[in-house]
């Protein structure tokens, strides 16, 4: 089968198509022919060789996280009904015509929703409600989302719009923050412009955003925590600036901001990541959240979706389109 192979750590030029054997379901586990790929930033920084600590990869290795298809086949112990069921699976690859899962990491499709807009809810769908979970946001309040035309920061912008709060959206480019309108943000500013922070506070009425979600992390992360309202809460997610925001907790604590890093707390357990996705399913199926889907391509142009999500080109959630 076709799949895209990763032989070095390195640059986009490392993500080679390559022919290799069709995955057998083994006890408990399917087949999934995936028609469509999920791409998460994460996925460009696992390809240099960042973060083995968190995400172990021993090459060569498939890269991706799972996506969308249709069950093909099932091992031993699962119920054979499972064949021909559209799903979405994650899993630790991803960018090939077929995946092997086990049955607990696949979830039906509802009826209605599309596989690519089923395949840009999988991660980010779930990111972005751990985030709300987290946050508790609340009616009426000034919610920032740093990162917003991203996966999950546009889907934020949705939840937060949803839940009654007054949406900040922080992006790069007229683009993007035309995006975050559409989406429901009721301000948008470009934080690549000197003083985005003051004008973040300005419009949250000086004393700053009540919740702020951070999607970018590093020094931009750090930045939006400036934006935040004393007292206020901080959720940190990103690493497109090549690491967390590194919150002194001291000056935190000066502030009473409550900061949170979803990732530093650690994966969330299979089962609340099951609930999780079926819920950001639904919500997609009923039309509530809308995942904004930017950019597709080909599997064999995963390198062209790679080098588009570093230099920050995309608006929106980023696909590979396999059959």
């Amino acid at each position: 089968m076709r799949a895209i192979l990763v032989r070095e750590f390195g640059g986009p030029e490392v993500l080679v198509p390559g022919e290799v054997a069709d995955p057998v379901a083994g006890p408990g586990q399917v087949v999934v022919g995936l028609a469509v790929a999920d791409v998460i930033y994460l996925d460009t920084l696992l390809r240099s060789g960042w973060g083995r600590e968190f995400f172990p990869r021993e090459l060569p290795y498939v890269p991706g996280g799972g996506g969308a298809g249709k069950v093909l086949a099932a091992g031993e112990g699962v119920d054979p009904a499972w064949v021909g069921r559209r799903v979405v699976a994650r899993t630790s690859s991803g960018y090939a015509e077929r995946i092997v899962a086990g049955v607990d990491e696949v979830v039906e499709v509802p009826g209605g929703l599309g596989l690519p807009e089923a395949a840009a809810v999988l991660h980010d769908g779930v990111t972005a409600l751990s985030l709300a979970r987290v946050a508790e946001i609340e009616k009426g309040e000034w919610v920032l989302v740093a990162a917003a035309a991203g996966g999950a920061g546009s889907l934020l912008v949705q939840l937060a719009r949803d839940a009654g709060a007054r949406v900040i959206a922080a992006a790069r480019g007229e683009r993007k923050l035309a995006l975050a309108r559409e989406l429901g943000a009721e301000v948008t500013v470009d934080y690549s412009e000197e003083g985005w922070v003051r004008r973040v506070r300005e419009a949250a009425g000086g004393a700053g955003a009540d919740l702020v979600f951070d999607g970018a992390g590093g020094k931009l992360g750090r930045a939006a925590f400036e934006a935040a309202a004393d007292g206020g809460r901080f959720v940190t997610y990103g690493t497109s600036e090549g690491g967390f925001a590194d919150i002194d907790p001291q000056v935190a604590g000066r502030r009473r901001v409550r900061v949170t890093n979803l990732l530093a707390a650690g994966r969330p357990d299979p089962a609340t990541v099951r609930e999780l996705l079926g819920q950001a399913l639904a919500l997609a199926a009923e039309g509530r959240i809308r995942p904004a889907i930017g950019a597709t391509y080909p599997l064999e142009r995963a390198v062209d979706a790679h080098v588009a999500l570093a230099a920050r080109a995309t608006a929106g959630k980023s696909l590979l389109l396999i059959s």
